[in-house]
């Protein structure tokens, strides 16, 4: 069943290359054109285009089909292209020609879009609490190993003194950045594009105010062109959203894969959470976050896919469109997996306590030794010479001693002034 049926049938190696994989992307947005097609309902009972009664009726049969979509019966098989016909069609079946009338006043093309709107909105904010979960975590551990010192590196060569505390809120706040991102990509999705049909409205006295409110969206893509132009641009502030929490959980796993190594050897995990190698019995491979990192290195390319989709599409609705939904949901299933898997392994992290001890990262110290000679008196310049000189001949005895006390520094974490930042994102 097409909903564009007029009576003919098309090559069936056209119908194949045009749906795509589109039935089996659709099983997770049917919910959402039920709860659209729902208020649309409702939306044709109050201006009269169907019967208080219909109205009533095909809600009612919505419910049902919602209730077999949580769980899991509801299929979309080969006879049907998308999740609309396969609904119209139960509709039509329970219902006749009350089922018929579902369809009156919106296109396809709006109701896969209110649908992604309000996937988009459901799964971003799944993505929020999820990094707020990992960010509290983060907070904590900073918090625990506040006191810890570890290696601080430039260009990978030892730097100066770092600290467990620094390098967990660290993390921590930069999740803070992202859901700026991500917040950006809700406001988006928080406007309600049913009503807009093809792209250029309906001679039908629809009222769009009643679906917006009904669906619990804050405002509605009021021009319908600008509605229609917002497929694909709203999955595209998702990417980016998406993409930036990749970048920060990318590089603390590339960061944990390095201390993990038997020639850092500052963090540890149970065994339980690494893998083995087939033929080295001795192997703590940390498989779990080579993957986070190869799979949120793979999530930044997003928003550049759907660019490439969407880049030099005119105005009105285009099939090119239909390629953003496989892009962008399993995009979404491995940001939230990859969040999930980082917060649970943290969790079972050990800190190795004394690193410093080993005289090989005596060097750490040389800025804040030089910090010393400047307080006393002597130009920067001269200190800087001077410990320079102590260094290449061997005599640099560092002072390990150290006092960082200025806000964000080893010493003054800002941990609840981190936290208060996080707080007032919604």
């Amino acid at each position: 069943m097409k909903l564009w049926d007029k009576g003919f049938s098309t090559d069936k190696k056209i119908d194949h290359f045009t749906v795509g994989n589109d039935r089996e992307l659709d099983l997770l947005l049917a919910k959402y054109d039920v709860i659209a097609s729902k208020a649309h309902a409702k939306m044709l009972g109050k201006i009269g285009l169907i019967t208080a009664q219909e109205a009533d009726n095909l809600v009612k049969e919505l419910t049902e089909i919602a209730k077999t979509i949580e769980k899991g019966t509801f299929t979309i098989e080969d006879s049907f292209e998308d999740m609309h016909s396969k609904i119209e069609y139960i509709l039509t079946e329970k219902l006749g020609d009350t089922g018929k009338k579902i369809h009156t006043a919106r296109s396809r093309n709006d109701q896969v879009l209110v649908a992604m709107h309000l996937y988009l909105k459901d799964e971003l904010s799944e993505i929020k609490t999820d990094v707020k979960t990992l960010f509290s975590l983060l907070l904590n551990l900073a918090d625990k190993y506040k006191s810890v010192l570890l290696p601080g590196y430039t260009h990978l060569q030892i730097a100066m003194p770092s600290s467990f505390g620094l390098w967990f809120s660290a993390y921590a706040e930069s999740l803070i950045d992202d859901l700026y991102f991500v917040n950006a990509a809700y406001k988006i999705a928080d406007q309600n594009p049913l009503g807009s049909a093809a792209g250029y409205g309906s001679s039908f006295p629809i009222d769009r105010d009643f679906t917006t409110k009904e669906m619990e969206f804050t405002t509605q893509k009021f021009n319908v062109v600008a509605a229609q132009m917002s497929r694909g641009k709203v999955e595209k502030a998702a990417a980016f959203g998406i993409s930036n929490v990749s970048a920060t959980l990318s590089k603390m796993a590339m960061d944990i894969c390095l201390y993990m190594s038997q020639n850092f050897n500052f963090i540890s995990f149970p065994e339980e959470l690494t893998t083995g190698s087939s033929i080295m019995p001795h192997k703590k491979n940390p498989d779990v976050f080579e993957l986070i990192r190869g799979k949120c290195n793979k999530l930044q390319s997003i928003p550049n896919q759907l660019l490439l989709i969407t880049n030099n599409l005119p105005s009105g609705y285009h099939r090119d469109l239909q390629l953003v939904k496989e892009v962008i949901i399993p995009a979404i299933q491995d940001i939230k997996s990859s969040i999930e898997i980082l917060t649970f392994s943290l969790k079972e992290i050990r800190v190795n306590e004394n690193i410093l001890d080993d005289p090989k990262y005596d060097y750490l110290f040389s800025v804040d030794t030089l910090n010393e000679l400047v307080l006393s008196g002597m130009p920067f310049r001269d200190a800087y010479k001077k410990m320079g000189v102590e260094i290449n001949e061997g005599t640099f005895s560092p002072k390990k001693d150290i006092k960082h006390t200025h806000d964000g520094s080893l010493g003054n974490l800002c941990l609840n002034e981190i936290r208060s930042k996080m707080k007032k994102i919604e």
